[in-house]
């Protein structure tokens, strides 16, 4: 079986965002976004950048600890994962991936504002 770094790529990324970013939710969506524009960030180190590919190579894959098409609990697992991803590389989330996120967002939640 492949590693989930293996299943990670920008077009598979954004494939998987226009399909089902909405079904995804709010929430995971967001952590995905983030994720994906600290990985575009310059500075930040290979064992970073390593983590956020392991985790949305995760949210990309069919093969989930719980399947996607479940409806109310099919991106649990996936929030997790991305989430942990989050809290290892919260020290390069700064203001303008938060920023590019939100405005990635509001292609799935228009006029939809973060608190």
């Amino acid at each position: 079986m492949s590693s989930h770094h293996d299943i990670y790529s920008d077009e598979r990324f954004w494939r998987k965002m226009i399909r089902f970013g909405k079904r995804a939710g709010r929430e995971v969506t967001l952590k995905a976004l983030q994720l994906y524009f600290v990985l575009k960030r310059p500075d930040v180190p290979l064992w970073a950048k390593s983590t956020i590919i392991g985790a949305l190579g995760y949210f990309i894959s069919p093969l989930d600890a719980i399947p996607d098409f479940i409806a109310g609990v099919g991106y649990t697992d996936d929030a997790s994962v991305l989430a942990a991803a989050l809290v290892a590389v919260s020290i390069y989330i700064d203001e303008d991936v938060k920023r590019q996120a939100e405005s990635a967002l509001a292609r799935w939640w228009p006029g939809d504002h973060a608190p």
